[in-house]
């Protein structure tokens, strides 16, 4: 198992898609957290506020271990934020953690 970072980019506009698809995107995490998987994930707000509002979000991070990067590409796939047209873009890469330790 290794970590892997996955960044999606919201496409412009997209607050109510990604309100509506939320609670299916956090119930994926909360499986990830469950299996100890998950080391890190939320939004990027769109303005520097924790509680942008109306100005939504520009994306997410998430930060989690999967058995390979294909794993982590078909899971990153499969989030409901990406059948929600939320994401335009996601990327995932290889994650090696050095600190904290």
């Amino acid at each position: 198992m290794m970590l892997y970072v996955i960044v999606g980019d919201d496409r412009p506009d997209s607050l109510a898609e990604r309100l509506a698809a939320r609670p299916a995107h956090v119930e994926r995490l909360k499986a990830l957290l469950n299996e100890g998987r998950l080391l890190l994930a939320g939004p990027f707000p769109s303005i520097d506020s924790a509680d942008p509002g109306p100005a939504g979000f520009s994306g997410s991070l998430i930060v989690a271990e999967f058995a390979s990067l294909e794993a982590a590409q078909a899971w990153a796939d499969a989030d409901p934020y990406v059948a929600a047209q939320v994401y335009e873009k996601v990327t995932v890469k290889p994650f090696k953690k050095v600190l904290p330790a």
